[in-house]
């Protein structure tokens, strides 16, 4: 039967666990006003636009 002579260290059993984990692209939602791509629940950073109401003042370049 096999059994560790050692504690394993947290760090040691972290990487492990880190090498099966996946990485997925993060979703992205269309903002309503401009038609941007942005992260779900954020300001649009090209309008300023959050569900239909002007957040912050972007100003054009």
């Amino acid at each position: 039967m096999a059994v560790p002579k050692y504690k394993v260290s947290k760090s040691r059993s972290a990487k492990r666990k880190a090498a099966n984990m996946k990485l997925e692209a993060p979703t992205l939602s269309v903002c309503s006003k401009c038609g941007n791509l942005i992260l779900p629940h954020r300001v649009c950073p090209k309008c300023g636009y959050y569900k239909g109401e002007q957040i912050i003042k972007v100003e054009e370049k």
